[in-house]
């Protein structure tokens, strides 16, 4: 079976679970209020719209002008299960965050959740469609604001800039969890294709969006086991991915039939405490480019590295705040980003290629449905900065500031 038809029967799948949630939500609707206490029918949502100010740079949107309020999510999450081993659960998503997200509806996640076994000490089960990819403590869940522990994840790992790529995958997962009295263990592993169709990845991968041909998505995997005490105190986990892409050239195309891939490695340490947590991870990043043809900037490997230490301190009862030092480097080689400007003839700056972000905010859980966080980031370097919103990257300002608020709702 070719990758193309596999990569559309799994987003099929992935879709007619959703299709199906949402009509039997329809049908049933007198008798949703048996089913919710059944356990058998879920629906669930969040908004959130949030403003964005920078003094330099642009980010989601035109920040550095009088701020941007295109930093908007609305989400609608329902899952159903028609016997105790099948699970189906999608979410559609609404998300406006600058140029890299415009808008629209699209299904964010889709699959059927199948558990072979699932008792006291264990459980194994399978999924199929449109699923979230699991690296890190915080993708699998990142687009629902209140599971973050800050407005914006830290810049380093969990990239804005090429979201789509990162975000969610059309294939499948295996998972096993084994629990006692001296913790849980989480296995996940999947294979699937990763959405390259947008602008965020074409110019991530291409570094232009003139090039006449295509991204394609080809077979990646990625995997992650989790360690988590009983209590819920400490939480250990490494993450790894291999995420391929393939280009199809256009007619006079310049580039080749060439191939791109991203390999990441992500260790993460969390201690949780009454009213504190302590949270840091680790990621190494590599990035190579093949068969292109004679390009220069597209005949090169190197491995980034990544770095965050944060600390949220809940200080009153619905009252929180967070610090956090965040960490970029391009090249772990080149931490000074002054040989990748060489190679450019200076074209571009250094500090294109890292970032030191110190991080400070508030958070004011009003209640349990409505919340509003506030935060400030003063930023050494422009690495995660997205080409989309700012097209000029050859004048990006190397010390800047940004300030964001966020009122969210859930239900």
């Amino acid at each position: 079976m070719s990758n193309s038809r596999f990569s559309t029967i799994a987003f099929f799948l992935g879709s007619s679970a959703l299709s199906l949630i949402f009509l039997a939500r329809s049908v049933l609707a007198e008798e949703l209020p048996k089913l919710q206490n059944l356990d058998l029918f879920k629906l669930n949502g969040f908004l959130s719209q949030g403003y964005i100010k920078t003094n330099k740079n642009n980010f989601f949107g035109h920040s550095n002008d009088s701020g941007s309020l295109d930093f908007r999510e609305i989400g609608l999450t329902a899952s159903l299960r028609p016997s105790p081993k099948l699970q189906l659960s999608g979410q559609l998503l609404h998300r406006r965050a600058g140029e890299g997200s415009n808008g629209g509806i699209h299904i964010d996640f889709g699959f059927l959740d199948y558990n072979f076994a699932n008792t006291p000490a264990a459980e194994i089960g399978i999924r199929l469609g449109r699923m979230k990819n699991p690296f890190g403590f915080y993708n699998d869940t990142r687009d629902v604001p209140f599971t973050r522990p800050s407005i914006l994840l830290p810049q380093s790992i969990y990239f804005d800039r090429t979201r789509n790529l990162a975000l969610a995958s059309d294939g499948i997962q295996v998972y096993g969890e084994s629990r006692a009295d001296w913790g849980n263990i989480t296995v996940q592993f999947g294979a699937a294709f990763p959405q390259v169709d947008g602008h965020d990845t074409e110019i991530s991968v291409l570094r232009s969006l003139q090039h006449r041909g295509d991204l394609k998505t080809k077979l990646s995997y990625i995997g992650r086991i989790l360690y988590e005490q009983a209590d819920g105190k400490l939480r250990l986990a490494i993450s790894g991915a291999q995420a391929n892409v393939g280009y199809s050239p256009g007619y006079n195309d310049t580039l080749l039939n060439g191939s791109f891939r991203f390999s990441p490695l992500i260790l993460s340490a969390q201690y949780n405490a009454e009213r504190w947590s302590i949270t840091s991870e680790y990621a190494l990043r590599h990035l190579a480019w093949k068969d292109f043809g004679n390009h220069a900037a597209f005949q090169q490997s190197f491995t980034g590295e990544s770095f965050y230490l944060q600390g949220v301190y809940r200080f009153y009862p619905n009252w929180e705040a967070v610090l956090r030092y965040d960490l970029l480097f391009t090249n772990r080689k080149d931490r000074s980003g002054k040989k990748f400007s060489a190679s450019t003839g200076y074209l571009y700056p250094a500090h294109n290629y890292y970032a030191k972000d110190i991080t400070v905010g508030l958070r004011w859980n009003i209640t349990p449905a409505i919340m509003l966080s506030t935060e400030y980031h003063r930023i050494n370097g422009t690495a995660w900065l997205s080409p989309l919103d700012n097209p000029d990257m050859s004048h990006t300002g190397k010390n800047w500031n940004l300030f964001a608020v966020q009122a969210s709702y859930r239900f």
